[in-house]
């Protein structure tokens, strides 16, 4: 049975925003708590991946804009995130979960036995590194909705130079850029969404058929 809930509204409201207001910004506090709101998205084996640079001074604000492809949102929005992945986030594992022991959230043999297996399938540097952009991914996204809760606006940007936002940002090699995303006072609300694909056009049920996927 559906059930309608206060999070499907902002779901259907979330649109991506081009347009912020240049003369609104966000204080320290705001910043922090998208941030802490983010990290309570789902990660493998709690290992939270995720990473945040939070770019809103107007000297750096330029230096992203240019890496950034002269995005103007990159510019006008209160703040524009960095949203890295750690590929070697199960090094810290260990202290992940003895805080999760200690806090009485898993049994000490579980804690181990996730640690064997992390490091196991973390091995593959393929699936580090896949992993780490998944779970900033689903931070990122987080923060979309926290963003729509707290009357802002957003738009994830998948247009950048990574290299270039690596340089000019001081980020190395154990971090990968997943994505920017600008928050901020958008100028205008959405007035229209871009149409989206059929439900029977993405969804097959027990196995997929390339007969779903149609043209």
């Amino acid at each position: 049975m559906d059930v309608e809930h206060p999070i499907l509204e902002l779901i259907r409201r979330r649109a991506t925003v081009e347009r912020f207001d240049p003369d609104r910004g966000l204080d320290e506090q705001s910043i922090r708590g998208l941030v802490s709101e983010a990290t309570r998205a789902p990660s493998s084996f709690n290992i939270q991946h995720w990473r945040f640079v939070a770019v809103r001074r107007p000297e750096d604000k330029r230096r992203l804009f240019e890496a950034a492809y002269r995005q103007q949102q990159v510019r006008d929005a209160a703040v524009t995130f960095i949203i890295l992945g750690d590929v070697r986030g199960v090094e810290r594992l260990p202290g992940i979960m003895q805080a999760a022991v200690e806090r009485g959230a898993l049994p000490p043999g579980k804690a181990s036995a996730w640690i064997d297996m992390a490091n196991k399938i973390y091995a593959d540097r393929g699936l580090a590194r896949d992993e780490a952009i998944r779970s900033a991914s689903l931070a990122a996204m987080t923060m979309m909705l926290v963003a729509q809760a707290r009357g802002l606006a957003s738009g994830a940007l998948s247009g950048f130079d990574p290299e270039q936002v690596r340089r000019e940002f001081g980020i190395g090699d154990r971090h990968v850029p997943v994505m920017l995303l600008a928050v901020g006072h958008p100028v205008e609300t959405v007035a229209s969404r871009m149409p989206r694909l059929e439900v029977s056009e993405v969804l097959a049920f027990d196995r997929w058929t390339e007969s779903t996927n149609k043209n």
